[in-house]
């Protein structure tokens, strides 16, 4: 008690000899001393008010306020937002940290001081829930779904959170699940060798330990969870970097020797879950490529737009780009795009694609035969900021 009656006499001092600010001074000073970052907030939003010439509490609504006493007010406000979130955070406090930062709007600096808060099971719920679904490290996020929750778990997250961020991010996620389950498959195959033959194999890939080894896929034999792997190959169709592409043909390669009642269909244009994939991650590693052009071509042109939605022609006009033919792909979207309402985001834009093709002229000149203004203007001023204005 003794101890604070001297914090109150210390406050009430402070606001006899230095007024206000020194009284909030003082009382600054002993909660954070206390930890109380919750009643320092409070504290540091009387600061905001009083600097900014207003009352100390918020009680009615304020009158106008000129604009900069508006933005001296919103600085301290956010500015105390900034310091509590980053103080809890430091204290472990996740959820709650992030409350205080998420209207500072900085993912950045949320993103480094959450870098330095260590996994616990205590906290690893709130550091998944503002790691991923808030958006605030979406990689970081899922990585720790598949760490501590599995593979199931992280393709649900996958398909509910991932799927709706930025390519980057769903490439990022992406990744993860093909190295977890590539891992996960080889390691299983190769103990099973090892069990049936007596020796563990040499072998490096997938593919090479499959290859001569035909009595591995019996009727009802698997070696990682089926319906996992056909999710990972739909997921890894946004990878475009080597490795993980490698590695994602390389677990098609199993599943294409898979039992039939393990072969479960997809969605088209990649139904037949195992040939189709395969064929598309060959295409990304230059191999196959004509093939693969001329399949999804025929899905794209001979599949109902009303039955299948835009999926197939969205994959055939992602793979020209993919492949290096930004321009035919431009031609393409435009000859088969309009008519399918809305699309998936699958394949880039028109003005994505009238950028990788260095040429707005054919976009400029279907709109303007289409008779729309908007489209036919902003491929106007699109091509202009190009140089190229037509």
């Amino acid at each position: 008690m003794a101890q604070q009656a001297t914090a109150f006499e210390l406050v009430r001092n402070a606001l006899r000899s230095g007024g206000i600010p020194a009284a909030l001074e003082q009382l600054e000073n002993q909660l954070r001393l206390e930890r109380k970052y919750h009643e320092l907030f409070e504290v540091l939003k009387m600061r905001a008010r009083h600097r900014a010439g207003l009352p100390l509490l918020y009680t009615d609504p304020p009158d106008p306020m000129p604009d900069e006493q508006r933005q001296l007010l919103e600085d301290g406000l956010l500015a105390a937002c900034r310091e509590v979130g980053l103080l809890l955070l430091e204290s472990g406090a996740v959820r709650e940290g992030w409350i205080y930062l998420r209207p500072v709007g900085d993912m950045r600096l949320a993103r480094e001081a959450l870098a330095r808060v260590a996994v616990t099971d205590a906290n690893v719920d709130e550091l998944v829930e503002v790691l991923l679904h808030e958006g605030v490290d979406t990689e970081r996020g899922f990585r720790l779904v598949l760490e501590k929750y599995g593979t199931c778990s992280a393709i649900t997250s996958y398909d509910t959170v991932v799927a709706q961020r930025s390519k980057k991010e769903r490439q990022q996620a992406a990744a993860l699940l093909v190295e977890q389950l590539h891992r996960e498959l080889l390691e299983s195959l190769r103990h099973d060798i090892q069990r049936q033959q007596g020796v563990m194999p040499s072998e490096t890939t997938i593919a090479e330990l499959v290859a001569d080894r035909d009595w591995l896929f019996g009727e009802f034999a698997y070696h990682v969870d089926t319906t996992h792997l056909a999710s990972v190959m739909r997921c890894a169709r946004v990878l475009d970097d080597r490795r993980h592409v490698e590695l994602a043909r390389d677990m098609a390669e199993y599943g294409l020797r898979l039992s039939p009642q393990f072969q479960y269909r997809s969605e088209e244009p990649f139904a037949e879950t195992y040939p189709a994939h395969a064929l598309w991650f060959d295409a990304l590693l230059g191999r196959r490529v004509d093939e693969a052009l001329d399949y999804f071509r025929r899905k794209a042109e001979e599949l109902s737009v009303d039955q299948h939605g835009a999926l197939p022609r969205e994959t055939w006009i992602d793979l020209l780009v993919r492949v290096g033919r930004p321009a035919e792909a431009l031609r393409e979207a435009l000859r088969l795009l309009p008519e399918a309402g809305p699309t998936t985001g699958v394949a880039p834009s028109l003005w994505e694609l009238g950028e990788l093709a260095g040429d707005f002229g054919p976009i400029i000149d279907y709109y303007r035969q289409a008779g729309n203004l908007l489209g036919y203007a902003t491929g106007l001023l699109c091509a202009e900021t190009r140089g190229d204005g037509k």
